[in-house]
């Protein structure tokens, strides 16, 4: 039985283009970061926003498939 689970969805926006770089063994590492925005009404009925931002670093050929098909401004769906 698990002691317990953490699962995220995040949709949002890329802030810039995938990073890749390679370690030691050759095994593809890409970062970007991805935003995700929020509306709400504040105590007064005013809208307002709130962007949070998510580092992300995925590996081996995921990473590889990031730099191909992930630009900056793109919507992207994370599980």
């Amino acid at each position: 039985m698990a002691k317990s689970v953490n699962k995220v969805i995040l949709v949002g926006h890329l802030g810039k283009d995938p990073e890749i770089r390679y370690t030691p063994n050759n095994t593809a590492v890409a970062t970007f970061s991805v935003a995700t925005n929020e509306r709400f009404k504040d105590k007064e009925g005013n809208w307002g926003d709130r962007t949070e931002w998510h580092n992300i670093v995925v590996w081996d050929r995921l990473a590889e498939i990031a730099q191909n098909y992930l630009k900056k401004g793109g919507q992207v769906y994370l599980e």
